[in-house]
């Protein structure tokens, strides 16, 4: 059986010159994203760094500065608190009692050592309080009941 060869598929017509439809024909394309004009009152309260380089300050978490301190004066013989206020307060009490007192430096210092020494022991009994309660807050009713409990005030 012979079989006929099948004609040449015939070209598709060529339209040249092309003339595009009129707008309202046209298929939607996508719009290109526009750019936000933004206002400067509504930009972000945080400071621009002023470069990628830079490393910002280290910060330790709550606590760990003031557990370090602890240890620091724990560690110290030093005095607490300042010399000149204590003394100007020990002056001051003084002059309310009597006028015309005088002190010896000796004398300040020891009044200094013992009102620090009796600060923090009063403190760590307070401590001790808030700790059986189950808290490791210290408030003032601990302060409270380690003043009574100690009979200093009633």
């Amino acid at each position: 059986m012979a079989t006929t060869p099948s004609p040449p598929p015939s070209p598709s017509p060529v339209l040249y010159p092309y003339t595009p439809p009129p707008p309202h024909f046209m298929s939607r394309t996508k719009e290109t994203s526009r750019a936000k004009r933004s206002i400067t009152s509504k930009k972000s309260k945080k400071a621009p760094r002023a470069a990628s380089g830079t490393k910002r300050a280290h910060r330790w978490r709550p606590g760990t500065v003031a557990l370090r301190e602890v240890r620091k004066f724990q560690r110290s013989t030093d005095l607490l608190i300042q010399r000149a206020p204590f003394q100007r307060l020990v002056r001051e009490i003084a002059s309310a009692q009597k006028e015309g007192l005088r002190f010896q430096s000796s004398a300040i210092l020891a009044l200094q050592e013992s009102t620090e020494a009796y600060v923090v022991s009063l403190l760590a009994d307070a401590n001790l309080a808030s700790l059986n309660s189950k808290r490791v807050t210290l408030m003032p009713r601990d302060l409270q009941l380690a003043l009574r409990l100690r009979g200093d005030r009633h």
